[in-house]
């Protein structure tokens, strides 16, 4: 017999999770900081970021480019970014893990630091049309840790804080499910080191998508 459904909203960050980007994404932090100017951040100093709203991420990775500097810096990315969209792809495993939790009966979203734009590009892709029932974004809401997407889509589906799930690779995605009253599932192979997952209580931390479906299956 399955497992009883313990969550009903399930929430899921993108980049890091879902989608392999971190990698490409870190590098387009550093060429970006460089095109501007200012000391280009180390790798982990880069992928911390990652899962923050884009100019809060920048600001953060480059803390001597001025302000003034901001819009050329976000600018630079999206460039960047853009001309290797087409280098991301899904981690192995993500779609037969999406379907076997909609069977369930859960339902499905993403809460990104992405923008609704590059987000709403993704999801419009033949593999992932009609697959999440909802979605929320840093520049819609609120940068994470902040809880507010959280909250939003819990609002849309009606659903309590105790029956929903967030499931991320940072410590950002893991300290918004404490803030907004959710429980979490990390995983380890994104953007963060896992050093800092405990103090936020996750249920699980994850070491591949392959693990992550079977806990999900067994638990959620």
């Amino acid at each position: 017999m399955p497992a009883p459904r313990q969550f009903d909203l399930i929430a899921f960050d993108w980049d890091g999770t879902l989608f392999d980007s971190t990698k490409i994404i870190v590098r387009c932090i550093q060429r970006a900081v460089a095109d501007v100017g200012g000391t280009v951040p180390a790798d982990r100093e880069a992928a911390y970021v990652i899962g923050m709203g884009l100019m809060e991420a920048l600001a953060h990775a480059a803390p001597d480019v001025p302000k003034e500097k901001y819009a050329e810096l976000g600018a630079r990315y999206r460039v960047h970014y853009l001309a290797h969209q087409d280098d991301l792809s899904l981690f192995d495993g993500v779609l037969p893990m999406l379907g076997s939790l909609r069977e369930r009966g859960h339902l499905l979203a993403v809460a990104t630091g992405k923008s609704r734009r590059g987000l709403d590009d993704v999801l419009t892709t033949v593999q992932l049309k009609g697959v999440f029932d909802g979605s929320r974004t840093a520049d819609e809401t609120a940068g994470k840790p902040h809880p507010r997407m959280l909250h939003e889509l819990m609002e849309q589906f009606g659903v309590e804080p105790e029956r929903t799930l967030m499931v991320g690779d940072t410590t950002h995605d893991l300290q918004m499910a404490v803030n907004a009253g959710c429980a979490s599932v990390g995983v380890s192979y994104g953007a963060h080191e896992t050093a800092g997952f405990a103090a936020l209580g996750p249920r699980h931390v994850a070491h591949s998508v392959a693990e992550l479906h079977s806990w999900l299956v067994g638990n959620a």
